[in-house]
């Protein structure tokens, strides 16, 4: 009786280590075959040999679960080649990971017999054709990456109901955003950002509850956001920059209860920014990042009142609209604000005095409106460090390290402050398009870290000062269309980065002079509608075309 039975185990291990060992041997031939088809200038495959003692388990790379290829890891590797329809034979694989490589040719159609794959990892190649439709149903299919590459087609089939990531972005796709998206409420994460999908974006993404991150950044996309949109009450951030949406911003937008990032730029938006963005007595502190910039917004919804601003929003960009109206006094009540910038619209008055309630302020960009009159002394209170664009005031010992300051193509008036002609940290200076008086400060030659000063059209007169010609660093020289008059002063040829000179449109006179062409750097140099006289000189001739 006890041989019996050792004979019975034996017939049944024996028969296991049959079954066994020919699926290893399957794993081991698709395997060999994907290295046949591989340029592999690293020798990171040299490894695979099929003599190895637990091949292909000790192949780098591989990984195995009992003893069969459940992973296949080798990104990063400069791999060269096509993907082998073989790779569909591995019927145990979970995770496909060959990212970051030079992969080209198509996804084969075998991919679609990975039953168990729970991760496809194939971005950063060079994979082109479509997508097989049967690869993103697949039932255990959980994250899918295929971005960077350049796949085309429509993306058709089903959706895995357990898919929780999909990146398809910085293709060639096309045609319509799938409405099927609500076959997988799983999904946290998609990414269809850089292809051509057209169409509008589907309601049915409403339904994604445990959706928390949307880019469908430029694409062609139509339509109007959709108000089901609100129903996904895990979203944290919403991005579709550089489209053709259209329509209002849905009004409760900023209510929903994790949205931290609103990204529209570059759309046609029309309406007003709903007040919800900035203020919200359910949810103060979730919103921080709002970019509305390049749309065709014509209003801010005025926060209601006892509106309690929220306490989190950091940035708030809406330049490039067509809002007009007074600027808003209510933004200094928003304390967080890093950045705000209103730049391009069509705002009109005069700024007020309770910005200096803006600690936090970083940016400031408000050129290209119709802002007029002085500039409140409170500005200075924010603790603005690198970048002022726009309309500001200057207490130095708040700013010092300042580095670029545009107050461009407002309606400023007076002359500059001398608080501007301290902050000796400044690499670009632009105060053009304004109407200023007086003459050229004389002590902008004090600005010795400058590489920019344009201080074109300002309506500046008197002669050109020639401490500009301690300005060792400067590389861009524009006071063009303004009323100075005099000589060019010779300081100006000793100026050894100078790139371009702007000087058209004055009443400069005297010779043309021959001093320019010891800049050898110079690539531009405009002389035009002044009062100078004489002949062009020969040396002229190095400056580029």
């Amino acid at each position: 009786m006890a041989t019996a039975i050792f004979l019975v185990s034996l017939t049944l291990t024996f028969g296991f280590a049959t079954i066994f060992f020919g699926a290893t041997v399957t794993e081991v031939d698709s395997l060999l075959a994907f290295k046949r088809n591989l340029n592999d200038p690293l020798g990171v495959l040299d490894g695979w040999d099929a003599s190895t003692p637990l091949a292909p388990c000790d192949w780098r790379g591989v990984g195995c679960y009992f003893s069969r290829v459940d992973q296949l890891r080798l990104p990063r590797l400069q791999l060269t080649g096509v993907l082998s329809p073989e790779l569909g034979k591995l019927r145990q694989l979970r995770r496909l990971s060959l990212h970051s490589n030079h992969f080209h040719g198509s996804i084969p159609r075998s991919f679609t017999e990975l039953s168990l794959i729970r991760a496809l990892y194939l971005h950063n190649n060079s994979l082109s054709g479509d997508v097989p439709p049967g690869i993103l149903s697949l039932s255990n299919l959980q994250i899918v990456n295929l971005a960077g590459n350049d796949l085309s087609g429509r993306i058709s089939g089903g959706i895995s109901p357990s898919l929780r990531v999909l990146d398809l972005s910085y293709n060639n796709f096309s045609g319509l955003v799938p409405a099927n998206f609500s076959e997988s409420l799983q999904l946290t994460l998609i990414n269809l950002s850089s292809n051509r999908f057209s169409g509008e974006i589907p309601a049915s993404i409403g339904a994604l509850k445990r959706l928390q991150y949307l880019w469908l950044d430029s694409n062609l996309l139509v339509g109007t956001l959709p108000s089901a949109i609100l129903n996904c009450t895990s979203l944290v951030h919403i991005s579709a920059e550089d489209n053709f949406i259209s329509g209002n911003i849905p009004a409760t937008i900023g209510a929903m209860p994790e949205l931290e990032v609103l990204s529209l730029t570059s759309n046609k938006l029309s309406g007003v920014v709903p007040a919800s963005v900035f203020c919200n007595v359910s949810n103060p502190r979730s919103l921080r990042f709002v970019f509305l910039g390049f749309n065709a917004l014509t209003g801010i919804a005025k926060p209601p009142n006892g509106c309690t601003f929220r306490s989190g929003l950091e940035v708030l960009d809406l330049h490039g609209n067509r809002i007009v109206g007074e600027f808003p006094d209510w933004v200094a009540d928003i304390p967080t604000l890093r950045v705000l910038d209103l730049s391009g619209n069509l705002f009109t008055g005069s700024l007020f005095a309770n910005f200096g309630n803006l600690m936090n302020l970083r940016e400031f960009r408000v050129a290209n409106n119709s802002l007029k009159g002085q500039v409140p002394k409170e500005i200075g209170q924010c603790s603005m460090k690198k970048q002022i664009l726009g309309l500001i005031d200057f207490d130095v010992g708040s700013i010092q390290s300042l580095e670029v300051l545009n107050l461009s193509e407002n309606e400023l008036t007076g002359v500059v402050p001398n608080e501007v002609l301290q902050l000796t940290n400044l690499t670009t200076l632009n105060l053009s398009f304004n109407n200023f008086s007086g003459h050229v400060p004389v002590e902008v030659g004090d600005l010795k870290s400058l590489a920019v000063l344009n201080l074109s059209h300002c309506g500046f007169s008197g002669s050109i000062p020639s401490s500009i010609g301690s300005l060792m660093r400067l590389r861009v020289l524009d006071l063009s269309k303004q009323r100075l008059s005099g000589n060019f002063p010779a300081e100006l040829f000793g100026l050894p980065n100078l790139e371009a000179v702007a000087l058209q449109e004055n009443d400069l006179h005297g010779d043309i002079i021959e001093g320019f062409s010891s800049l050898v750097g110079l690539r531009y140099l405009n002389l035009s509608s002044n009062s100078l006289s004489g002949d062009i000189p020969a040396t002229f001739g190095f400056l580029g075309p």
